[in-house]
């Protein structure tokens, strides 16, 4: 299975790609490819609404959208990766979802399979509720099959991270994605 990672995190060392590299060796481990886009520093901007690319063609911004667009389209699996920032996912992945439009068409069609990983400082799980419920909902319109969430509770800095057992979940969870229905929440 070909496995597109977009992290989301301004921090190249933060919590959620530490997870996200968990998750990643043990996807590797079971034979999966798994190409990896720190879209937090790529060259992209925000949609405008504009409607030239009418849903379903060429985008007015003229940055590193197509790479991801393409990366998409060849893909079986996305995995968005986002710190909470303010109960919500981080303004740079939100972008790149946002950007979505230009391709939604083609992209809902292709029934992807999704997973979210995410951390937050707070231990407390009702952190993740709004990026929860926003995940779930671009999974239904979309047509992505939720294959489930590594919620990463106390992890505001990766040395606490190292010590929840979120990592060895993100490294479990990647190791069991098959073709098939999978389920990783913690």
């Amino acid at each position: 299975m070909k496995i597109v990672v977009l992290e989301g995190s301004p921090h190249k060392n933060g919590s959620s790609n530490m997870l996200t590299g968990q998750f990643i060796k043990g996807a590797e481990e079971s034979g999966h490819t798994v190409e990896v886009f720190p879209v937090a520093h790529m060259d992209m901007h925000p949609c405008l609404g504009c409607e030239y690319c009418g849903m379903n063609g060429e985008c007015v911004h003229k940055d590193d959208n197509h790479i991801i667009r393409d990366a998409l389209l060849a893909a079986d699996m996305v995995v968005l990766v986002t710190p909470i920032y303010y109960f919500g996912m981080s303004a740079q992945l939100k972008m790149v979802i946002d950007r979505f439009y230009s391709y939604t068409t083609r992209l809902s069609d292709k029934h992807l399979k999704a997973v979210l990983i995410t951390t937050a400082w707070d231990s407390d799980k009702d952190v993740m509720a709004c990026t929860e419920a926003q995940y779930k909902k671009l999974c239904s319109y979309m047509n992505f099959e939720n294959c489930g969430m590594v919620l990463g509770t106390g992890c505001g800095t990766p040395y606490m991270t190292r010590t929840t057992k979120h990592m060895e979940a993100a490294y479990k969870f990647g190791k069991s994605v098959s073709g098939g229905r999978n389920y990783g929440f913690t």
